[in-house]
C-alpha cells in the first residue's frame, strides 16, 4: 500500500467503515494508469444478480467435490481476478487454466495499494465484480477486515507449509514473498560479501547501499528480530556510518543494482535477481540472517459473482502442478509437496496482523530513521 492510503485508514490499528473508505477513494483513487487488465468492466446487473453467499460451497468436502465445482464453472464460464501478481508472470499462469478447464479469466493487475482500494470500492457501492483476489498479506489482512472475503475449505490445504492458512481460513499463502540483498557482480565480489547485518557498519560500505522507500515491514521486523532496541539502534548508526539511497519501487531498485548506480540493495524480492542472474545480468542475490518473508496471499469475494470458478482457480492455484510452476520461476512455493530450492532458508515471516495493529509505530520509525537521512526519496 502506498504511504498516503496507509495513513488515511491505518488509525490506531482499526480501519474506518466501507462507506468512509468509499468517500476517502472517490477523493484519492484514480485506477492507476499503469493497471493492466484483459477485461472490460461487468454488466451491473450481472453483478446484482450474483448469489449473496456462496458458503455451503466453500465448505463443500463431499466426494463428488471436484465434480461439483467443476460443473458449476463451466456453467459459469468466466471468473475475475485481482491481482497484484507480478505482470511479465501473470499470463504464464493463468493460461494453463484456462487450457485446462475453458473458462475465461478476466483479469485487473495493478499495485497491491489500488487492489486493496477497489476491492472496498465496489463493495461499498454494492457493485461485486471480482471473485479472486491474490496480493500480500498485509493488503489482504486490510480486505478481511472488511468481512469482504469468506472462509474456504479445500483439500489442497493440508499440504501447504504451516504459515500459509490462517485460523479463520479466509485465504491461503500462494508463494512465499523472501526478501533477500541483490548486488551488482562486476562493482562486488562474492567472497566481498557481508556475512552479517553488523558486517554492513563497516566503512567499506558508505555509499553503496539502497532499500525499497516503502519497505517499513521489512524494517519492523528485522528491528523486531534483532530486539527493538537493539535494532533501532543498529539502523540509525548504519545510516550514520554508510548512508542509505531509498528508491521506490522494487523494480527500480532491482534495476538500478543492474546499472551500477547502487552496488547492493538491502530489499529485493528473490525472483527479480534469480530472473535476471540467469539472464546473464550483472546481479546476484544473498541473504543473513534474519531473512524476512511475506505471503501473497489468494482469497475468495464474500460476493462472488462466480463462485464454482473461482473455487476452481483456487484449488488450481495451491496445486502440486502449479506450485511446481512457480517455483520454475523462481518463487519460494507454499505447498510442502514440490521441490524448493529455497527450501533451506529460516525464514521470518511477517505477521499481517501485526502489521494492521501497529503501522503507524513503524512508519513513524521507518521514515524518522530511514526515509529523512537517505541520499534519494
Amino acid at each position: 500500500m502506498n504511504q498516503y492510503f496507509k495513513r488515511q485508514v491505518f488509525q490506531a490499528g482499526k480501519w474506518a467503515k466501507p462507506r468512509q473508505l468509499a468517500c476517502l477513494f472517490l477523493s484519492t483513487l484514480a485506477i492507476s494508469a499503469s493497471a493492466q487488465t484483459n477485461a472490460t468492466p461487468s454488466n451491473n446487473a450481472a453483478a446484482i444478480a450474483a448469489p449473496s453467499s456462496s458458503i455451503a460451497l466453500m465448505q463443500y468436502d463431499k466426494p463428488d467435490r471436484a465434480e461439483k465445482i467443476l460443473d458449476g464453472a463451466n456453467k459459469e464460464g468466466t471468473l475475475t481476478l485481482y491481482t497484484a501478481f507480478r505482470p511479465q508472470d501473470l499470463p504464464l499462469i493463468i493460461g494453463p487454466f484456462e487450457a485446462k478447464y475453458g473458462i475465461k479469466v478476466k483479469f485487473w493487475r495493478s499495485g497491491s495499494n489500488n487492489v486493496t482500494q477497489r476491492v472496498i470500492r465496489e463493495a461499498a457501492g454494492k457493485r461485486p465484480e471480482v471473485d479472486v483476489i491474490m496480493m500480500p498479506a498485509s493488503e489482504m489482512e486490510a480486505v478481511y477486515r472488511e468481512k469482504l472475503l469468506q472462509a474456504v475449505t479445500s483439500p489442497l490445504t493440508k499440504d501447504l507449509i504451516p504459515s500459509a492458512i490462517p485460523a479463520h481460513k479466509n485465504w491461503s499463502t500462494v508463494f512465499m514473498n523472501v526478501t533477500v540483498h541483490s548486488y551488482n557482480t562486476q562493482l562486488i565480489k562474492k567472497e566481498d560479501l557481508p556475512k552479517t547485518y553488523n558486517d554492513l557498519l563497516d566503512p567499506k560500505w558508505k555509499g553503496k547501499l539502497g532499500v525499497e522507500s516503502k519497505a517499513e515491514e521489512w524494517f519492523s521486523k528485522v528491528v523486531s528480530v534483532m530486539g527493538e532496541e537493539k535494532g533501532l539502534k543498529y539502523f540509525r548508526d548504519l545510516i550514520a556510518k554508510n548512508g542509505m539511497s531509498a528508491r521506490q519501487g522494487a523494480s527500480l531498485l532491482h534495476n538500478l543494482v543492474i546499472a551500477g548506480e547502487i552496488p547492493l540493495a538491502m530489499t529485493i524480492y528473490i525472483d527479480l535477481p534469480e530472473k535476471d542472474k540467469r539472464a546473464g545480468k550483472p546481479v546476484d542475490w544473498f541473504v543473513m540472517d534474519p531473512v524476512i518473508a511475506q505471503g501473497f496471499n489468494m482469497s475468495i469475494a464474500q460476493k462472488a459473482p462466480h463462485p464454482h470458478a473461482a473455487l476452481l482457480f483456487y484449488d488450481y492455484m495451491l496445486s502440486p502442478e502449479t506450485q511446481k510452476l512457480l517455483a520454475s520461476l523462481h518463487y519460494y512455493p507454499a505447498s510442502s509437496k514440490v521441490v524448493n530450492p529455497y527450501a533451506s532458508m529460516k525464514l521470518e515471516v511477517i505477521d499481517p496482523v501485526s502489521t494492521m495493529d501497529n503501522f503507524s509505530k513503524w512508519t513513524k520509525s521507518f521514515d524518522e530513521i530511514v526515509i529523512k537521512n537517505s541520499s534519494s526519496k
